[in-house]
């Protein structure tokens, strides 16, 4: 055997949970895979534990690490997203060779991601950012793998990703997303669908609690029944075990002994961001992120409990027909999941335009069929549709789409009727509606605004009867106007 042959395929550095499960994953899969972390304990443990799931080659030093790895070498960084993944970078670029690949498996910000790979270039180097959704489960049985950077990198990292990626019908849930940032791109578009996922369902939960007066465990019985039809998905899956699961300790429902404040790593935060700058209104997305900001002021929260005794929280609210409204519940979360993943695939395809990424939505669709959170039976209808029409403006205009809003449109304003008259908060259910409404209108108020920014500050208008740009001298007696 060459000693080029006797070493590593792969080397992954940060053997946390995450980088642990990806190494072991990769060894299953016959691919030889160097070891190494700041702590040579972690190190040590893996091989102890799972050694015998592949080939591992294990390093203390990072010179070590980087010598044991067949040329070109590949090196997953597993480490913890901003300045801890650049110095690892940084310690590494003095021992690799021209062409050698890192890759960054982390949620590291799209940004981060150009920026280190035109960095990288200078010394001859390749960058990959690569997006990895499923968990720490997924990880270890198959992700969704979202690889940016260039064609040559994935030209080697292709078959291995491939491999150890989710499979649907024989398919990877893995391909080129496109070059530099855009992995990491689509993975941050993914989470930010993951949050107005979550937050449609849970104020689902809500609503159904609130509006029937029933307990977490039968509403666990509906959320499974649901999971049997169009809105199968692995969020959905979840919440029914979530509902039905019991504290131990307090024989409690789970979900009510645990503190009402949900958390962010940020990724939703960077969606919304990114959404503003590029132009594109993901209505549904921001106000679940939102959600999750103001459910984490509890001192806000507890004086406006105070100060607004009087207002409904749902307590005399009592559906009258229950299997009705279950069905408009169920309806009305369908039409807003499909605005949520609508404005989503809206603004991977902003960002492909404005980055020159010539990302494909159709293919994102399909690897998102396994691995990842927001993994759904419609994704294949969703994949359809851009194959039918790779052009398509809007995902919520293909045919099969628009049936789904239009036919569940009075449900949909039955029940966010219903829960702005008890003073049940339904964010994500609101504007999604609301969106819909103004893509469908014929006319909508921002006349008003462009004829309100021209008074105050001169910014001009277009006429709906002639082109160009005009402003009206307010403040004269005529009010005349002129082209501007």
């Amino acid at each position: 055997m060459s000693e080029q042959s006797a070493k590593a395929q792969i080397g992954v550095t940060g053997l946390a949970v995450m980088g642990r499960n990806l190494a072991r994953n990769l060894a299953r899969h016959g691919f030889p895979v160097a070891l190494h972390n700041r702590s040579a304990e972690k190190t040590r443990s893996l091989v102890a534990d799972h050694g015998d799931e592949g080939t591992f080659i294990p390093s203390e030093s990072l010179e070590d690490f980087v010598a044991s790895l067949a040329k070109p070498r590949a090196i997953i960084i597993m480490v913890k997203a901003g300045d801890p993944t650049d110095a690892v970078i940084n310690d590494l670029i003095p021992l690799l060779d021209e062409n050698d690949i890192i890759i960054d498996c982390g949620n590291a910000h799209f940004d981060d991601t150009r920026r280190r790979e035109h960095a990288l270039k200078e010394h001859g180097l390749h960058f990959v950012g690569s997006g990895v959704s499923g968990g720490e489960e997924g990880a270890l049985l198959g992700p969704s793998i979202m690889p940016g950077g260039s064609k040559e990198s994935y030209e080697k990292l292709g078959p291995m990703f491939e491999a150890i990626a989710a499979q649907v019908d024989g398919t990877p849930c893995c391909i080129h997303i496109g070059p530099d940032g855009a992995g990491h791109f689509v993975k941050m578009v993914h989470n930010g669908i993951e949050y107005a996922d979550m937050q449609l369902i849970a104020e689902a939960y809500d609503l159904l609690r609130e509006g029937l007066g029933i307990t977490p465990a039968e509403i666990a019985d509906i959320f499974r029944e649901w999971n049997e039809g169009d809105l199968e998905s692995f969020l959905i899956e979840l919440t029914a075990d979530v509902l039905a699961h019991v504290d131990a300790e307090t024989g409690k429902p789970f979900v009510d002994i645990v503190l009402d404040q949900a958390e962010q790593k940020g990724t939703g935060r960077w969606t919304v961001q990114s959404a503003l700058d590029l132009g594109i209104p993901i209505t549904g997305i921001a106000e679940a992120t939102f959600a999750r900001s103001l459910s984490g002021h509890a001192d806000q929260r507890e004086a406006a409990r105070a100060a607004f005794p009087s207002i409904s929280t749902g307590e005399a609210w009592a559906a009258n027909d229950r299997d009705a409204f279950v069905e408009d519940v169920r309806r009305a979360l369908y039409a807003s999941k499909v605005v949520a993943y609508a404005q989503g695939f809206d603004q991977i395809q902003a960002g492909s335009e404005q980055y020159g990424w010539d990302v494909d939505p159709g293919a994102i669709a399909m690897i998102w069929r396994g691995g990842c959170i927001i993994r759904a039976r419609f994704l294949n209808r969703i994949h359809e549709a851009y194959e039918k029409n790779p052009q398509l403006t809007s995902l919520m205009v293909d045919p099969y789409f628009a049936e789904v809003v239009t036919s569940g449109a009075d449900s949909w304003r039955r029940v966010v009727a219903d829960a702005a008259r008890t003073g049940v908060p339904t964010p994500a259910f609101s504007s999604s509606l609301a969106y819909f409404d103004a893509l469908r209108r014929n006319r909508l108020p921002a006349a008003l605004i462009q004829g309100l920014r021209d008074n105050f500050g001169a910014h001009t208008y277009l006429r709906v009867d002639k082109p160009g740009s005009f402003h009206t001298y307010w403040a004269t007696d005529d009010k005349s106007e002129a082209p501007a």
